[in-house]
């Protein structure tokens, strides 16, 4: 792969924007949330999963303090907020970035090699994020991340389950999805999932990233899809893209009406938690399509 300045666009003060801490963070993520089995170390692994989460809490109070004004301008009775919500679609950070008309019209086969390995290797897993997110949710909002889940899960078949598809995509392609060849940004993304999911604390937060992922992915996936396809894909073999292109725009409808929206009558604080998290996912985002033009443009 080619190099680039791995930190050109990280903040100077800010120890986490970083490749060294991503990529260690990434690694620690995939180790803890990997099935595994009681071993005579256990205190050991304790007490540096200790260590790991003050440092990952740290990372997500910076992501917070980036857009914490912009969130706390955001309306907090319903109405305005599922307005507001809705509106990060047009001008939420990184949409309409050049990046996705690129891959769709000009790229070759392996620049959207690159990007979809970058992608593949950043994917922390929306079935595992919804499940783990849903844990003593209010029963609207759960039952509506219940039903997302299974549609990720593909009602029970192996053959509609979202993440095979993705699988399937890295062998079409010939792609290696590992941390040591990924961005930091597309890393801190999926970080940056990973620990609004798993912290309760935080759980709120997840369910406005979650919510404005399944906004604005569709068209990011068609684009992409079309680029696939440009290049000599097939439909099936681009389903991945294809797929969510077309049901996330009914996800998203659903979210909005299902989950956060009786959350929000419940109790309007959980708009402001919201608005932080769906900011925080597309900011880095954000960061994510800077760095794949700064390598494909270059």
């Amino acid at each position: 792969m080619a190099t680039r300045p791995s930190d050109a666009r990280a903040a100077p003060s800010s120890q986490f924007l970083t490749d060294s801490f991503q990529r260690g963070l990434a690694h620690w993520n995939r180790e803890r949330l990997e099935p595994g089995f009681p071993s005579e170390d256990w205190q050991r692994q304790f007490e540096r999963d200790i260590r790991m989460q003050r440092l990952e809490g740290a990372f997500l109070e910076e992501l917070r303090a980036e857009v914490a004004d912009e969130a706390a301008a955001a309306p907090t009775d319903v109405e305005g907020f599922i307005a507001w919500f809705e509106g990060l679609k047009e001008v939420g950070p990184g949409q309409g970035d050049p990046l996705f008309p690129w891959l769709a019209e000009a790229a070759d086969r392996d620049q959207l090699r690159w990007f979809f390995e970058q992608e593949a290797a950043g994917e922390a897993g929306f079935d595992d994020l919804v499940a783990m997110t849903q844990v003593k949710l209010p029963v609207r909002p759960k039952l509506e991340l219940a039903r997302n889940y299974w549609d990720e899960m593909g009602h029970g078949t192996a053959k509609g389950m979202h993440g095979p598809m993705l699988d399937a995509l890295v062998e079409t392609l010939r792609v290696d999805p590992v941390i040591e060849n990924t961005v930091w940004e597309s890393l801190a993304l999926a970080n940056a999932m990973t620990a609004m999911a798993t912290q309760r604390r935080y759980a709120w937060h997840s369910v406005g990233a979650l919510g404005v992922i399944e906004l604005t992915a569709p068209g990011r996936a068609a684009l992409v899809a079309e680029g696939l396809q440009r290049v000599g894909l097939t439909p099936k073999e681009a389903r991945y893209f294809t797929l969510h292109a077309v049901l996330d725009v009914k996800h998203s409808a659903d979210w909005n009406r299902e989950a956060i929206r009786p959350a929000v009558e419940e109790d309007p604080r959980r708009a402001t938690a919201m608005a932080e998290g769906a900011l925080i996912r597309l900011k880095c985002g954000e960061r994510c399509f800077e760095a794949y033009r700064a390598q494909l443009w270059n």
